[in-house]
């Protein structure tokens, strides 16, 4: 076990477990009537979970914002392990040249003091060369950086480090919101846009079962493209930012490697399936989302590595004490954030409205379609199992799949 995390959230996040029928869960749909600040009941169990593989380092809660990165247990601080840049460029294809001139903003809670130094350290070792970096407060200043959280700092280097990994040459922006909470997170939002003139912004938590925790116009600014992460509890465990229309709502993906072939199967926490969490109501339908067993917004869009087994190189010294390896949605959303500043067609998109109207055709050529796997129990649909062809090559856990290359981005 990693035992070098100074602070981790409890693991509060499993009360009940569902019966294999998909029975009902304890979190609420958009009414959003359980007490905020509960512990999330799943589900299903995920393998990060059940097979003790890692443990969040922010707590999972309803309907509050919450970071989404995942700790992974047993690994040697000393030296890195897990998915590398190389690594994550050779399967997505990424042309790591690109990207000179194009703003990645993340947005994340709470103060990382050691970010550029281990942001350095991580660049340095895998030689991506020196960071184009700078940390803003919410609200745009490079001072008066808000007070610390060593689980949330974790979050921001594992976001530093994706963006790099997949965009050595991207400029990234930093902005720390003055807490957790989504008022503060929403200002540090429209500041990343309307201040610091980003097309990208990445989120790498989210409002477990709540679809009303954010403030919907601070997601919602033409010519810019928002993630989210679409969470770690599997089978609609959906919330806000994610659960928005306006959000590219990123699942996940375990990779595994064989001699020198990369593939992917659905990471079984990978959230997904349809924004009412289960109950009556939820976020209405996007014009370009046409699948036939979700009457409200759907999720996932697309997805890349998330898994645990093994998880990502990262570089923090701030909540660990060195080479740690992560996990979870957390990973691959600025991973997807890089893609599309690499691709330099951010302005012109409208959400993720180009991988739903694409052509199968395109898709083949563009996307890794996932085949294998679920992140849960719903009857065989598509909403929770990859690979069922009930709406074309789509899957909840992982939308429409993984990067292979920048052309539908």
């Amino acid at each position: 076990m990693n035992g070098t995390v100074k602070l981790v959230a409890p693991l509060v996040a499993v009360l009940a477990v569902a019966a294999c029928n998909g029975g009902s869960s304890s979190i609420p749909g958009a009414t959003g009537s359980a007490p905020v600040g509960q512990a999330i009941s799943m589900r299903h169990i995920p393998d990060w979970l059940a097979k003790h593989q890692a443990r969040p380092v922010c707590p999972m809660v309803i309907a509050q914002p919450t970071c989404l990165a995942l700790d992974v247990y047993g690994v040697n601080n000393s030296s890195p392990s897990g998915w590398t840049p190389t690594d994550l460029q050779a399967v997505y294809r990424t042309p790591s040249t690109q990207g000179s001139g194009q703003i990645v903003a993340i947005v994340d809670a709470y103060d990382n003091p050691n970010v550029a130094s281990d942001l350095a350290t991580y660049r340095k070792q895998f030689n991506l060369g020196a960071a184009n970096f700078t940390k803003y407060n919410q609200n745009g200043q490079t001072s008066g950086f808000p007070s610390g959280s060593p689980g949330w700092g974790v979050e921001i280097d594992l976001d530093v480090d994706m963006v790099s990994a997949i965009c050595p040459k991207c400029t990234i922006y930093l902005i720390e919101a003055n807490s957790s909470s989504s008022a503060d997170l929403d200002t540090a939002e429209n500041t990343a846009v309307k201040k610091l003139g980003a097309h990208i912004v990445s989120n790498s938590w989210i409002c477990y079962g709540s679809n009303s925790c954010v403030d919907v116009n601070s997601f919602n600014k033409s010519g810019v493209v928002y993630l989210a992460g679409s969470g770690d509890g599997g089978y609609d465990q959906n919330g806000n930012p994610e659960s928005l229309a306006t959000v590219v709502s990123v699942g996940g993906t375990q990779l595994p490697k064989s001699g020198s072939t990369y593939s992917e199967t659905v990471w079984s926490g990978s959230g997904g399936g349809c924004s009412s969490n289960g109950g009556s109501m939820g976020v209405t339908k996007p014009p370009w989302q046409h699948d036939p067993s979700c009457t409200w917004r759907t999720d996932s869009d697309v997805a890349a590595e998330a898994g645990c087994a093994p998880g990502v190189a990262e570089y923090d010294t701030y909540g660990s004490s060195g080479w740690i390896q992560e996990c979870g949605t957390s990973a691959a959303t600025p991973m997807n954030a890089a893609i599309f500043a690499l691709a330099g067609n951010a302005s012109k998109q409208i959400a993720a409205s180009a991988f739903w109207k694409a052509t199968q055709r395109h898709r083949r050529r563009t996307l890794h379609a996932i085949t294998v796997g679920n992140d849960g129990s719903c009857g065989g649909s598509y909403l929770c199992t990859a690979g069922t062809h009930q709406f074309k090559s789509y899957s909840g856990p992982t939308g429409w799949g993984t990067p292979k290359g920048v052309g539908l981005y």
